[in-house]
């Protein structure tokens, strides 16, 4: 198993320059060989994420995964190999241009309140350096040589997912009820179109989309990105379009520190099958720590909060008929998503931060009773694992069987755009594939990775589950090495269904010390869209 690297960080992430978070936001594999359409998907995945961290209140990584967006559809994907030759992928593009144009607004609102943090905070650095308060040094590094991480951004004391499980367990179920709740209401159209009422700033309905399109490539350009983007562009792999046919179809969807003293508070009552049983206690919500709040301890931001008032002023009240339904539904304050924030729980071989994924222990059992059928005819069976992110953690919520037809060796996905229009409309995110092995043992074969590898090219935290019943190992979570595994198998131009890769640390496992736990009382649903007649 390769070895988890993890960065000399503890607690949050100092502020970062918005100059520095468009250099994280461009660093990303990109390879024309796989098709415009999972690009297209990686591209609303990446929408999806940034909503929820602007709900959160994660400014830096909500304009991280914002210009990451724009700079994909842009730069890469409108120079795509396919954007000219299917009508249906040109004007999903076009869709996904017409995102880029909504979106600018929100980039330039999130500068200058990004900017303003990482001001102040280079000030308070500027301060101590001048009052020489450490003894040991009178230089401290620059902010850029730091190892951060966006997401943290802010965040007084982020949680360890393994100490805390019971607590994302009961912030994902709140959260996610929270979530379906408002869009069956909107589904339904009992608030109407209000958000679009709201808007500051009024567009011109007549001003062309190309003439849009281009001033926001001219503000790209104004923060030096495209260039860099060209240059990097120029390093990627190698066109693999000429090599890119197969004679089958992956089941793959492409995308792109201990705690505060706890506060003894009294105990809740869970109801769970007939049983009593005691929840832990809840725990204090994260602080967002503003620089001139904060002193600098040895390089590091230490609280210095004011006490909380008893009376928060608010801002302009919105009609009545809104806050009924907002407040109606929201989650309980000490269940606020926005109050809490989980930390990486592992790294990528590169040092880049992974996500912790929470999968419910009994989804594996549950998967296998509908493979069964198949694996007693000796053929392979495939699930998609689908989720959301709730305070910088992806639980899988999910487990969706697609259409497919299946070998003893082999699994393929059919009518794939049923599968996603059905994640679209549950506001879904991929977060991995599941598939059986009905008579090999637990691994992951070269046909596995270069699956795999279309999830994991833009969502690092993407994993492969195979089950192997009649073995010993008879399960496993896996995820391609980065690197050296992920490049070498996006660059990998062998045929044929099983194959031999120069490297050995091709992919390593994803469950404990990686950033996989697996967790009881955290609920799911199952979606068979198979034909009755493949069904067992």
């Amino acid at each position: 198993m390769a070895s988890q690297v993890k960065p000399p960080t503890t607690g949050g992430s100092p502020p970062q320059s918005v100059e520095k978070i468009t250099r994280i936001a461009q660093d990303y594999p990109y390879n024309p060989a796989i098709a415009l359409r999972y690009w297209l998907r990686t591209a609303s995945t990446l929408m999806r994420e940034a909503q929820i961290y602007e709900r959160e209140g994660h400014d830096e990584q909500a304009y991280l995964l914002l210009f990451r967006h724009a700079q994909l559809v842009l730069v890469h994907l409108s120079k795509h190999p396919d954007a000219q030759k299917d009508d249906k992928d040109r004007q999903a593009l076009v869709k996904a241009e017409k995102e880029v144009e909504k979106n600018l607004t929100k980039l330039e609102a999130l500068k200058p309140r990004i900017n303003k943090r990482y001001e102040r905070y280079t000030q308070l650095l500027r301060e101590r350096q001048s009052r020489k308060l450490s003894s040991e040094s009178s230089v401290l590094p620059e902010p850029s040589e730091r190892v951060t991480d966006p997401a943290l951004t802010g965040v007084a004391e982020p949680l360890e997912a393994g100490e805390n499980r019971d607590l994302a367990v009961r912030l994902a179920h709140s959260e996610l009820n929270r979530r379906a709740t408002i869009r069956s209401r909107r589904a339904a159209g009992d608030w109407g179109d209000w958000e679009n009422a709201y808007k500051t700033e009024p567009r011109s309905a007549d001003q062309d989309l190309s003439q849009r399109i281009q001033n926001i490539r001219n503000n790209l350009d104004n923060k030096g990105s495209i260039s860099q983007s060209h240059r990097r562009q120029q390093s990627t792999p190698r066109d693999l379009s000429t090599s890119s046919e197969s004679t089958y179809n992956y089941p793959s969807v492409p995308r792109q520190k201990a705690l505060e003293p706890i506060i003894s508070t009294p105990q809740i009552a869970i109801r769970d099958n007939n049983a009593e049983r005691r929840a832990p206690p809840i725990l204090p919500p994260k602080q967002r720590i503003e620089p001139s709040q904060a002193l600098l301890v040895d390089g590091a931001i230490a609280s210095k909060l004011p006490p909380i008032p008893s009376k928060v002023s608010q801002g302009p009240q919105l009609p009545e008929k809104v806050r009924s339904s907002e407040d109606t539904i929201s989650a309980k304050p000490d269940l606020d998503p926005a109050s809490y924030t989980f930390k990486p729980s592992a790294y990528l071989e590169n040092g880049t931060p992974l996500r912790s994924v929470f999968l419910p222990a009994s989804l594996r059992a549950r998967f296998l009773s509908l493979a069964a059928s198949n694996t007693k005819n000796n053929l392979e069976t495939c699930g998609i694992l689908c989720g959301t992110l709730v305070s910088n953690a992806l639980f899988i919520s999910r487990l969706v069987i697609p259409e497919q037809i299946a070998t003893s060796d082999t699994c393929e996905t059919t009518n794939e755009s049923a599968l996603f229009d059905y994640c679209d409309s549950e506001d879904l995110i991929m977060l991995g594939w599941i598939h059986t092995h009905p008579t090999q043992t637990c691994f992951m074969s070269s046909r596995d990775l270069h699956t795999h590898s279309g999830y994991q090219v833009m969502l690092p935290e993407s994993i492969a589950i195979v089950c192997a019943p009649s073995k010993n190992p008879d399960w496993g979570v896996f995820r391609l090495t980065d690197p050296p595994g992920l490049k070498t198998v996006l660059n990998c131009t062998q045929k044929g269904l099983f194959h031999p890769h120069a490297e050995e640390n091709i992919y390593t496992g994803a469950l404990r010390p990686g950033h996989v736990f697996e967790v009881n009382g955290l609920e799911y649903e199952t979606v068979d869209l198979r034909p009755k007649g493949q069904r067992n």
